[in-house]
């Protein structure tokens, strides 16, 4: 009789702290939502102004009003009103910006055990609302996601699904005929675009003149076993909008040399050759302000290019240690992924067979030169966006958008700049400008709220914080955001994240898991 009452309280127990913490995770939708007395810092390149009262009413943002001035009380006749039935969310003395766009983000992976509910848990933990899919495990697979999201059925970022050229296709895509159907089929079936990796030129002039007929965007990795004959401008004068990394670029640059100049024993399999040899690509190309440096350049803004650089991605090249040991692994990295990430000859991206300060020197160079494009890219009017592709080479979903952020700000840009890159460039490169990327009357009501500055320090953004020494000599973390709002539902951030850790320590526990540095034996 004990055992059962004991098992009958344990089951109220447990019932009421998973309500309780499906509470705490979201709000909402309401009728009305107004969110008091913040500091806007917009999208749209424009400096911070507050305190305002924004109202949202379902979705979407009705009202964006002045209240008053920083250090004055706020007269209470000067705001809106609030209805029946709304809610109020007080955010004085906090900073609101539009929802971030991840331009490359893999939900997930299936060698790297991720499964989409923790993906997406990060991502929006740290304030991502929208990400483009750039090809992940089918078309159908995202799409149902998609739906999902579209609906808050699940939590989740605005989904647009790009599909892998060729992908679902039984005996491959071998002449431009073929790459229209392709294209025709990938449209009708609902996907937002198309990623490619690369293929003959006359099946990218194909599929990419289709593509852009049929009103879609597009995406493109310029793989090795193509840019040859194919690079990025080729593919921009064809139609293709954007373009993902870096390659493809400096082969466009190219005035010396047709091909990169690969060691004669280079074996593209070799994931190790791979990278290393793509941290000599840069130097190889045209030098910075050169005239066909500035020629290429010009004529990709001219034809309304965007550049997704993802520079934080393979940044483990240029300094392995500090990616390896990020202090977010420990606590938010599942054992899958953290294995997934080790040293292998089979595991993308996990190139480290022989990995040392050779390589990483000139990776700096590679970063140096490729920055020196991206930055005077921007001041010339080219619209550069922001995408982590997390998943990879020890960058985590979420944690590696801030980075990506933070990398945009060491290559030149403003923090502003950074912000834009971040929200308007991505809506505007997605075709949603008027909807997403800025915090205006008429749009969606898609919001990070944070109750420090991140234009002081980009840090803050972290789910982890950022680390302060107080007036007290008390060490402190500090940010974090406290609020992620998509469609008008507020997602409390760190719950989320605590959310992510429990499963994690979940994953650990059940196979007696803990991080070890490559090498180390238990």
């Amino acid at each position: 009789m004990t055992k059962l009452v004991q098992s009958f309280t344990l089951l109220i127990v447990f019932t009421s702290t998973f309500f309780l913490s499906a509470q705490q995770l979201q709000e909402g939708p309401f009728t009305q939502l107004i969110i008091r007395g913040v500091t806007i810092i917009n999208g749209n390149g424009a400096p911070p102004r507050g305190p305002m009262d924004i109202v949202v009413e379902g979705n979407v943002i009705k009202e964006i009003v002045p209240v008053g001035y920083p250090g004055v009380s706020i007269e209470k006749s000067n705001r809106p009103v609030l209805k029946a039935g709304g809610k109020e969310l007080n955010a004085e003395g906090m900073y609101i910006l539009p929802g971030f766009i991840d331009m490359h983000g893999h939900i997930g992976g299936v060698a790297q055990g991720a499964d989409s509910d923790y993906v997406f848990k990060l991502w929006m933990a740290h304030g991502i609302t929208t990400v483009r899919e750039p090809s992940g495990r089918g078309l159908d697979w995202t799409l149902k996601l998609k739906a999902k999201s579209e609906t808050n059925a699940i939590i989740a970022p605005r989904i647009y699904a790009y599909t892998g050229f060729g992908q679902g296709s039984k005996d491959g895509i071998s002449t431009p005929e073929m790459a229209v159907d392709w294209v025709r089929n990938n449209a009708k079936q609902g996907a937002d675009g198309i990623k490619f990796f690369g293929a003959p030129p006359a099946i990218m002039e194909a599929a990419l003149a289709e593509n852009k007929k049929l009103g879609l965007k597009s995406a493109c990795h310029h793989a090795q076993m193509d840019v040859g004959r194919w690079n990025v401008l080729h593919s921009a004068r064809a139609g293709l909008t954007s373009m993902e990394h870096w390659y493809g670029l400096p082969e466009a640059l190219f005035d010396d040399r047709t091909v990169q100049d690969y060691p004669l024993d280079y074996n593209y399999q070799n994931e190790q050759h791979r990278f290393e040899e793509a941290g000599k690509l840069w130097k190889q190309a045209a030098p910075p302000y050169s005239e066909h440096w500035n020629n290429v350049m010009n004529e990709l803004i001219a034809l309304d290019f965007t550049i997704d650089p993802t520079f934080n991605i393979y940044e483990a090249s240029r300094d392995l240690h500090r990616a390896r040991r990020a202090e977010w692994h420990e606590d938010y990295t599942l054992p899958s992924l953290w294995r997934f990430y080790q040293p292998s000859k089979v595991s993308h991206g996990s190139y480290w067979h022989d990995w040392g300060t050779e390589q990483e020197v000139a990776w700096k160079e590679n970063y140096r030169l490729w920055m020196t494009f991206i930055n005077e890219y921007k001041n010339r009017g080219g619209r550069v966006t922001t995408g982590s592709d997390s998943g990879f080479i020890f960058q985590l979903y979420g944690f590696a958008y801030v980075r990506e952020l933070e990398l945009l700000r060491e290559a030149g840009f403003h923090p502003l700049e950074v912000i834009r890159a971040a929200t308007l460039n991505g809506a505007e490169a997605l075709g949603v400008a008027d909807k997403l990327g800025t915090i205006e009357v008429g749009k969606l009501a898609d919001f990070v709220l944070i109750d420090e500055n991140p234009l002081q320090n980009l840090k803050v953004l972290y789910g982890t914080g950022a680390i302060r020494l107080t007036e007290e000599n008390e060490v402190v973390r500090v940010g974090g955001v406290s609020y992620t709002i998509k469609d008008g539902i507020i997602y409390n951030a760190k719950m989320l994240l605590e959310d992510v850790k429990t499963t994690v320590k979940e994953a650990k526990e059940r196979e007696n898991f803990s991080i070890l540095q490559p090498g180390v034996k238990r």
